[in-house]
């Protein structure tokens, strides 16, 4: 029946205790799955929901992008991410979902009373921001840019970094500079919320953005240790064990 609530979480054990817990909220026409990606995008499809709830942490760190191209291919969407974590999620993720066109941030972490109120909102149709989030958001002049979808050019060097190119390596192949290369990493940054090459890689490997058979790994110039010493006396000296 379309209209009702989508609940999207990975704790499948957990489904039929969340759509219990949910209707005992006052959801309405409530469903839980799992689905992700093409299979989460034919379901919301099909049940055409009226809300749709995703835990912060479904697609690890790069939630926020993930549900900004969400509500890219379901214009008007209405999305509230709720943040079950039990240790301090970073207020600035909470932020990003705000950001990427998400209605309602609920944080656990903000308290029980906060935690409830702001599910009692998003049940009657209201916006709701967790207080954490709201203050990193009032302390900005201006806020960050919202995510964009991933370009060829960066998802062609993500796949250059995840064969384990350098940045040098990578320049001498596209062709492009250093510093080209450089701005489209940290755009990528940006993006997928990390810090660093290793988070993206990481968040890479988990959305599988660069698929397995992709994945040509071999150590360019490489050079097995100790190295070969180039000196006409140790030539001699080799091809004097070689022949003994």
């Amino acid at each position: 029946m379309p209209g009702g609530t989508l609940v999207v979480s990975r704790a499948k054990l957990l489904e039929a205790h969340h759509k219990k817990r949910f209707e005992e909220l006052g959801f309405k026409n409530v469903t839980v799955t799992a689905k992700e990606k093409d299979g989460l995008d034919m379901l919301i499809k099909e049940l055409k929901p009226k809300l749709v709830i995703m835990g912060a942490g479904f697609y690890q760190s790069a939630t926020p992008y993930m549900v900004g191209e969400i509500l890219r291919r379901f214009k008007g969407l209405n999305m509230a991410v709720v943040s079950l974590s039990l240790v301090p999620y970073p207020a600035d993720y909470g932020m990003s979902f705000i950001i990427n066109g998400v209605k309602s941030y609920i944080n656990l972490f903000d308290g029980f009373e906060q935690f409830y109120e702001g599910l009692a909102s998003v049940r009657d149709g209201k916006s709701f921001i967790s207080a954490s989030v709201q203050e990193r958001m009032d302390i900005r002049n201006e806020l960050p840019r919202p995510s964009t979808e991933i370009t060829d050019r960066e998802l062609e060097i993500l796949k250059f970094l995840r064969n384990g190119y350098f940045v040098d390596e990578m320049a001498k192949e596209l062709p492009i500079s250093v510093r080209t290369i450089n701005f489209h990493k940290k755009e990528m940054y940006s993006k997928f919320s990390v810090r660093n090459e290793r988070e993206l890689i990481r968040v890479t490997d988990y959305l599988k953005l660069v698929k397995q058979d992709e994945l040509n790994f071999y150590g360019r110039n490489f050079e097995l240790s100790p190295k070969p010493s180039r000196g006409k006396k140790n030539k001699s000296n080799m091809q004097l064990r070689m022949s003994n």
